[in-house]
C-alpha cells in the first residue's frame, strides 16, 4: 500500500468500504488506491510502479556504495587480521579423497533459531559451502527451510563479521585476554565462583547444558542467566499455572479438523513452524483429500501468516483478544460458571464448531499473548480433548526453560548495580540493544570490572564490554541442539573459521581451565556419556550422516489441568475506544536485529507491507483517519519519559487503535549493510510491556520519510490474477472454475507461430495457492541459488529490484478486515512467449525442453522483452550490481553465471539443476526420474506449494497437479500458454459465518 492511501477524505474511504463489502472471492486489490479506482488513481496505475519510479530523482550514491562495497573492509583489515581473511582461491595440491570437481556433496547439520534446531543439508563444491537445503530426515524441517536458514550462507561469508579480539574497542592479542582470564579465574576459584555471571540466549544444546553443569560444580556461587528478546516467558508461565509445572505444547495439525490461532503465528515463527506449515497445508489440499479440508480461525490484532490463511479472522485489540478467548472458554464449559458469556455471534459459532469436533480440534496461543491467554488456551484444549491427540505436552526442550528469562535478566542487572558481579561472560546476545529500556542494561554494564562479549559482530554490547572475542559462525563450529519436539542434531562445521573465532563451547572450556579446547571433543564427550563405548563410533557417524540423533524426541508428559487454573484468572477490561496500544513484533527478516547485516533479508519484501530496507509504524485505515495521518508521515510515539519517532504505513487488517512496531532495525553498531536502516522501537519496550504497551500518545512531527515497497512494482493491474472460491462450491461443482473462465475452447490452438514438439522432457511448474503461506523462503532460496545481487533501498525505489521471484499480495473485501492472498510469480516460461519474438539479437530463446532461456552474452540490453512481458518477471542489471556485491568469491554458486551490467535476467526453472540431473541420467543410461529435478524455490517451500517436473511423464506429480479442476493460468486471454500454472485458493467457510 502506498502513502496515497491515507490522503483520501473520510467520505471516500467510507464509500470504498461500502463498495468492497460483500466482494469476498470476487474482487481483488493490492492496495487502497487500486480498490478506490478514482481518476487520480487510474492515472497513477498507468505508471508501472505507481509512484513514478523512473523519474530522475537524486539517488544517494554514498548509501549505494555502502551497501554494495562492504567487501572493502577486507582490504582495511588485511594488515592486522589473520591470514585467513585474505581473498585467495588456491587449487588443491592433493585433492581430498572422494572429491570430484564440479560434483556437489551434501553434509547434514542444523541451524538454530531462538535456540531451536532446524535440520539442514549444506551443499559443497570443492569444499566450499554455497547453498543450504532442508534435511528431509529432520522432523522440524522435513526438507524445508526458513528465510533465516537460507540466509545463513550469506552471513557465513560476510566480510564485516568480527575478526579480531578487542580490548576496550582496540585490537588486541588473544594471549593478553587469556592471561587476564587466568588471573580472574584464579580469584573465582578462591571465591567458589562468587561474582561470576554468564548470559546466553535460549539454549537447547545438550553439550552446552553439560558445560554449564560443570561450571556450576566448579563455581557453585556462579549464576547462569538467559535472555531472548522474542522469548516465550508467557507461554512457560501459562503452562506452569495451568499444569503446576512448565511444559511445552507440540501441535499435531495432521490430526486437527478445526484450528483456532489466537494472536500468534504457528506458520512463521513458533518453534516447529516449518513442520506445522507442512502439516497444515497437507490438510488443506481438497483435490488430494477427496474434498476434505481443515478449517482455520484466527483472532489477532495485527496481520500474521496464520491470519492470512484463516477461513475466518476476527480483528481485535490485544486486551479484547484475551476477553474473546475467555468468552470462548465459557461457551465450551472450560471457564467458571460465574463468568459472563459473550453475545458475539462469531464467538458462539466458533465454539459450536470446536465442540462438534472434539478430539480433532485445537487452540494455539501465540507466545506474545499474556499468561491469562495461555491458561485459557490450555483449558479449552483440555475441554476439547485435544491433549494426547492434536496437542502433545512434553517436558521443556530448552535448558532452564522453566524459568522466566525476563526475571533472569532483571536479577542480573540488579546484581551488577549492587556490585556483586566481577566477571560477566555474554555469549552471542546483544542486551544493550534488545533488553527492556527500563532495566538500563547498557549503563549497568560499565560497573562490571571484567566483562567479555563473544559474538559474530562488534555490536552495541561489544562496544560496552571490556573484551570482545569473535565468535565462529554456526556453519564453522561443532555443537548440538534440540528441535521443537526434543529431537537432537549434531551441528558439524562446514568450513574452517574464515575469520578466526571460537564457539560458545570453546569459550566456556577456557573458563573451565582448558586452554586448548577442541569443539569436536567437547560435543563428543556429551554423547559418550549416553552411548556404550563399543557403539559410539557407529552412533556418531550415523548421527552426522542423517543429521538427526535417533530416538531423542521427547516423550509425552503426564499432566492434568489444575482445578484453580482458570478460576483465579482475571480478564482485562475492554479496550477504550480512543486508546492507542503499541504492539512489538520481531521483524519478518531481521528478527530481533541479529540479521541486520544480511542484505538478502534486508531486501526481502515483508509479508504484508512489502516494505524493504525499513520498518514503520503500522496502523489501520480507520486509525489513520482518526489521527489525520497519511502514509509516510513521521510520528512521535511517547510513553512517559521515553519516545521514538518513525514513519507511518497504513496496513489493511490492522486492529483499530493498534500501532505495530517491527523490532530489529535502527542498529547503531553493525556493518555497512545494516547501518542506517529503519528505526529502533526498543527504547519504548520495558519490562512490564514486552509485547503490548497501552496508554501511549501519538503526535505527528510534521515531517515525512520515504518508504519503499515492492507491491507496486512489476504490477499487473486491472487483471484477475488470484482466483478463490468456497469449499462448498468446489464440492458441488468441481469444474466450476473453467465454466467461469468462459473461454473459446479453440482459442489455445490458434497461433501465428508454429508449435514445438518435445520428444524428451517438457518442463513445467504448478503452484498451489491453497498451500502458499507467503513466507518468502522461496525468494531467499532463489537468490542464494542463482547469484542474485542485492541492490539497496535507492535502487529498489527506482524499480531495479533484481529478485527473480516475487510474491504478490492481494486483498478482497473491505479495507478494515480483508482476506489476504499470496501468489508467487516466477517466469511463466510461456509456450508462445511474447518476449522471444521481439528480441533483436535472439538473446531470449526457447529450448528443446520448453524452457524460455536467456543467452547472456547475446543480450544488448534493449529491454524490449521486458516491455513485452505481460507478467513483469524480467530484471535488468543496470549497474553491474554483482561486481560490487560484498560476498566473497567463495560464496557464489559456480553452476550459475554471474551476470554483468546491461543484461536481462529472469527465472530459468533452475536450468543448472536440470542439466545436472540429465548428466546423471545419461551416465546411468536411464531416463530422469520424477522428482529428481527440484528447483530452489520448490526445495525451500515448507508447504510443498510448488511442484516442478516433466509434464510429458504421465506419472509425474506436476502432471497430476495440472490435471486438477482448480488449475488455471494467468492471463489466458493472451494465449501465451504459460508453463507455470496455479491452483485456485479454497476457503472452508463456516455456514454460520458465511457473511463474515
Amino acid at each position: 500500500m502506498s502513502p496515497l492511501d491515507a490522503n483520501r477524505p473520510t467520505s471516500e474511504l467510507d464509500a470504498l468500504r461500502q463498495r468492497l463489502a460483500g466482494t469476498r472471492g470476487r474482487e481483488y486489490w493490492q492496495s487502497l488506491e487500486d480498490a478506490a479506482a478514482s481518476a487520480e488513481v487510474a492515472e497513477l496505475a498507468a505508471v508501472e510502479l505507481g509512484r513514478e519510479p523512473y523519474e530522475l530523482a537524486s539517488v544517494n550514491r554514498r548509501r549505494l556504495l555502502q551497501v554494495m562495497a562492504a567487501s572493502l573492509v577486507l582490504g582495511s583489515l588485511s594488515g592486522c587480521g589473520p591470514e585467513k581473511a585474505q581473498k585467495r582461491l588456491l587449487p588443491y595440491i592433493r585433492e581430498p579423497e572422494g572429491m570430484v570437481p564440479a560434483v556437489p556433496r551434501f553434509y547434514a547439520s542444523a541451524t538454530t533459531h531462538c535456540g531451536y534446531a532446524e535440520g539442514i543439508l549444506v551443499k559443497h563444491y570443492m569444499g566450499r559451502p554455497i547453498k543450504i537445503e532442508g534435511n528431509p530426515d529432520h522432523p522440524a524441517s522435513l526438507g524445508a527451510t526458513s528465510p533465516w536458514s537460507q540466509a545463513q550462507i550469506l552471513s557465513l561469508y560476510d566480510p564485516e563479521r568480527s575478526q579480531l579480539p578487542l580490548h576496550h574497542g582496540r585490537a588486541a592479542a588473544e594471549e593478553d585476554f587469556l592471561a587476564e582470564l587466568a588471573v580472574r579465574r584464579a580469584e573465582l576459584v578462591r571465591a567458589h565462583g562468587e561474582g561470576l555471571r554468564i548470559l546466553t540466549a535460549t539454549v537447547t544444546s545438550p553439550s552446552l547444558a553439560a558445560q554449564m553443569d560443570a561450571l556450576r560444580n566448579a563455581f557453585p556461587a556462579a549464576r547462569w542467566h538467559q535472555w531472548e528478546p522474542a522469548g516465550r516467558d508467557a507461554a512457560v508461565a501459562g503452562s506452569r499455572r495451568a499444569f503446576g509445572r512448565a511444559l511445552d505444547a507440540v501441535l499435531h495439525l495432521e490430526n486437527a479438523d478445526i484450528v483456532l490461532a489466537v494472536g500468534g503465528d504457528f506458520l512463521s515463527w513458533a518453534p516447529g513452524h516449518l513442520r506445522y506449515a507442512r502439516d497444515f497445508a497437507a490438510r488443506r489440499r481438497a483435490t488430494d483429500t477427496g474434498g476434505r479440508m481443515s478449517r482455520l480461525y484466527a483472532i489477532e490484532a495485527t496481520p500474521t501468516l496464520a491470519g492470512s490463511m484463516a477461513d475466518h479472522r476476527l480483528v481485535l485489540p490485544p486486551d479484547d483478544v484475551v476477553r474473546a478467548l475467555g468468552s470462548l472458554a465459557v461457551a465450551l464449559g472450560a471457564a467458571p460458571a460465574g463468568w459472563a458469556p459473550d453475545p458475539s455471534p462469531w464467538i458462539a459459532a466458533v465454539a459450536r464448531d470446536l465442540a462438534a469436533h472434539r478430539g480433532a480440534a485445537l487452540v494455539q496461543v501465540g507466545a506474545e499473548q499474556p499468561v491469562e491467554a495461555h491458561v485459557l488456551g490450555h483449558a479449552i484444549n483440555e475441554a476439547l480433548g485435544a491433549h494426547g491427540r492434536s496437542v502433545r505436552l512434553i517436558e521443556p526442550v530448552a535448558v532452564g526453560g522453566e524459568r522466566s528469562q525476563l526475571q533472569s535478566l532483571t536479577d542480573l542487572v540488579q546484581d551488577v548495580q549492587a556490585g556483586k558481579v566481577e566477571l560477566l561472560l555474554i555469549l552471542d546476545v546483544n542486551p544493550v540493544f534488545t533488553a527492556p529500556a527500563d532495566l538500563g542494561f547498557g549503563g549497568a554494564l560499565g560497573r562490571v570490572p571484567f566483562s567479555v562479549h563473544v559474538g559474530p559482530y562488534v555490536d552495541e554490547t561489544a562496544q560496552r564490554c571490556a573484551w570482545h572475542l569473535p565468535q565462529a559462525h554456526e556453519l564453522e563450529a561443532w555443537s548440538d541442539a534440540r528441535a521443537y519436539d526434543g529431537t537432537a542434531s549434531i551441528i558439524q562445521p562446514q568450513v574452517r573459521p574464515l575469520y578466526g573465532g571460537r564457539s560458545a563451547h570453546e569459550v566456556l572450556a577456557l573458563l573451565l581451565g582448558d586452554l586448548s579446547p577442541d569443539g569436536r571433543a567437547l560435543v563428543q564427550a556429551t554423547w559418550r556419556a549416553h552411548i556404550a563405548p563399543d557403539r559410539f563410533d557407529s552412533f556418531w557417524q550415523e548421527s552426522l550422516r542423517r543429521g538427526v540423533v535417533a530416538d531423542t524426541a521427547a516423550s509425552p508428559a503426564d499432566a492434568r489441568l489444575t482445578g484453580a487454573a482458570v478460576a483465579s484468572l482475571k480478564l482485562p477490561p475492554a479496550t477504550p475506544q480512543d486508546a492507542i496500544t503499541v504492539l512489538f513484533r520481531p521483524d519478518e527478516g531481521l528478527w530481533d536485529g541479529r540479521f541486520a547485516n544480511n542484505g538478502w533479508l534486508q531486501e526481502m519484501p515483508r509479508w504484508h507491507t512489502k516494505l524493504v530496507w525499513d520498518n514503520a509504524a503500522l496502523i489501520s485505515p480507520a486509525t489513520a483517519e482518526r489521527l489525520k495521518l497519511r502514509g509516510e508521515d513521521t510520528i512521535e510515539i511517547r510513553s512517559r519519559e521515553r519516545a521514538v519517532s518513525l514513519p507511518v504505513w497504513i496496513l489493511p487488517g490492522q486492529a483499530e487503535g493498534c500501532v505495530t512496531l517491527p523490532l530489529g532495525f535502527g542498529r547503531t553498531a553493525v556493518g555497512n549493510v545494516g547501518k542506517g536502516t529503519g528505526f529502533d522501537p526498543y527504547p519504548l519496550r520495558d519490562a512490564s510491556a514486552l509485547w503490548h504497551l497501552s496508554g501511549v500518545s501519538v503526535k505527528p512531527t510534521g515531517q515525512q520519510y520515504r518508504l519503499v515497497a515492492t507491491q507496486h512494482m512489476q504490477r499487473m493491474a486491472g487483471r484477475d490474477m488470484v482466483i478463490s472460491a468456497d469449499l462448498a462450491q468446489f464440492r458441488s461443482d468441481p469444474g466450476f472454475l473453467h465454466k467461469l473462465e468462459a473461454r473459446d475452447p479453440e482459442a489455445p490452438d490458434r497461433s501465428l507461430y508454429p508449435g514445438y514438439r518435445y520428444d524428451q522432457q517438457s518442463w513445467a511448474m504448478a503452484i498451489n495457492l491453497n498451500s502458499c503461506i507467503g513466507c518468502g523462503a522461496c525468494v531467499i532460496a532463489c537468490e542464494a541459488e542463482n547469484n542474485t545481487p542485492v541492490v539497496g533501498k535507492e535502487e529498489v525505489d527506482r524499480g531495479r529490484l533484481m529478485q527473480w521471484l516475487r510474491i504478490d499480495r492481494y486483498y478482497s473485501g473491505g479495507p478494515d478486515a480483508p482476506d489476504t492472498y499470496f501468489q508467487p510469480v516466477p517466469c511463466m516460461h510461456c509456450e508462445q512467449a511474447p518476449c522471444e519474438v521481439v528480441c533483436p539479437v535472439q538473446a531470449t530463446v526457447h529450448d528443446s525442453d520448453g524452457l524460455n532461456l536467456m543467452v547472456y552474452n547475446r543480450c544488448v540490453g534493449t529491454r524490449f522483452c521486458s516491455n513485452n512481458c505481460p507478467y513483469k518477471v524480467r530484471r535488468f542489471n543496470f549497474f553491474d550490481y554483482t561486481d560490487k556485491d560484498p560476498r566473497l568469491p567463495e560464496a557464489w554458486n559456480p553452476d550459475v553465471t554471474v551476470r554483468g551490467r546491461g543484461v536481462m535476467e529472469k527465472c530459468t526453472y533452475c536450468v543448472q539443476r536440470i542439466r545436472e540431473a540429465k548428466i546423471a541420467a545419461d551416465r546411468d543410461d536411464r531416463p530422469i526420474r520424477d522428482g529428481e529435478v527440484v528447483t530452489a524455490c520448490q526445495a525451500a517451500c515448507p508447504t510443498r506449494a510448488i511442484v516442478f517436473g516433466d509434464q510429458n511423464d504421465a506419472q509425474s506429480a506436476v502432471r497430476a497437479r495440472k490435471a486438477s479442476p482448480l488449475d488455471y493460468a494467468l492471463l489466458p486471454e493472451l494465449n501465451t500458454r504459460p508453463r507455470t500454472t496455479y491452483e485456485a485458493r479454497l476457503r472452508n467457510i463456516n455456514p454460520e459465518l458465511a457473511e463474515d
